[in-house]
């Protein structure tokens, strides 16, 4: 009954804490392909091709499901992946459309037209390939309409996450949404579009202000999960082991994740 969960590089961790938490029967696989991180700066048909080679490793630990907790990946390879990729007996999700319907307040999988909603301004943070992929912006058109987005592309924040480097990723945050209120003074929200950020959501939510609201992925995209495996149940693989699985130095990533998420993690080489 194994899931997959899947991201560049640590970031995901953010999101597999939240899943861990809402769905603690379920045994989850992670892969982090940190030898090839950061996918932001890759382009289109690298994170393609990186990602489906990804996600068939965790096919093999018996997951039916993968969860892209990568937004870099949702948004450059997802929508080519589901089209002429997966097979019928697979399913690969993204971490996006969770967002976006919290944003929108619409309910999980509604398909209703899209239609006016009270944020109107909206500002962005995410890695350079998904701010080039513009996929935010066409998800959301497909439940809203008349939202002004602002994106500011978060160059070298994931780099200094994964590499311990908090300060340079705090100092980059604030430079980042300096940037960003030169262009939108006053967004209604603003939306952490990178799995990493979390790790840094204080540093973004000091650097808005309160009156802005800040919308992250893990907890929304534990809830969106828990409602699809209610639902689809037959998408729980036969899978039954925990694991971490990295194609970078095993050693090296599960201190560093063990930073992150303050408690003993094990990779193994994938």
């Amino acid at each position: 009954m194994a899931v997959g969960v899947f991201d560049s590089g640590l970031g995901g961790l953010t999101v597999l804490s939240a899943l861990e938490a809402r769905l603690p029967e379920v045994p989850f696989v992670y892969f982090g392909d940190n030898a090839h991180a950061p996918y932001g700066v890759r382009d289109a048909d690298d994170i393609y091709d990186l990602t489906c080679a990804a996600v068939a490793r965790i096919w093999e630990e018996g997951c039916d499901l993968v969860i892209l907790a990568c937004n870099t990946a949702s948004a450059a390879a997802l929508r080519r992946m589901q089209e002429t990729w997966v097979p019928r007996d697979k399913r690969v999700l993204g971490v996006f459309v969770p967002l976006i319907e919290a944003l929108t307040e619409r309910q999980w999988g509604d398909n209703t037209s899209p239609r006016e909603v009270a944020v109107k301004h909206v500002a962005l943070f995410a890695t350079p390939a998904t701010v080039r992929s513009r996929a935010f912006q066409r998800e959301l058109a497909f439940r809203a309409i008349g939202v002004d987005v602002e994106a500011q592309a978060c160059g070298g924040v994931v780099d200094a996450i994964e590499d311990g480097d908090m300060i340079l990723a705090e100092a980059l945050v604030r430079s980042h949404v300096d940037a960003l209120k030169r262009k939108m003074p006053e967004p209604d929200a603003a939306v952490l579009g990178c799995t990493h950020y979390p790790l840094v959501e204080d540093v973004f939510r000091a650097a808005l202000g309160p009156q802005i609201k800040v919308f992250s992925q893990p907890s929304l995209v534990a809830d969106s999960l828990a409602d699809y495996l209610a639902r689809r149940p037959d998408m729980l693989g036969q899978g039954t082991a925990r694991k971490f699985l990295t194609t970078g130095d095993p050693r090296r990533v599960s201190d560093r994740a063990t930073q992150f998420l303050r408690r003993p993690i094990r990779f193994e080489a994938a």
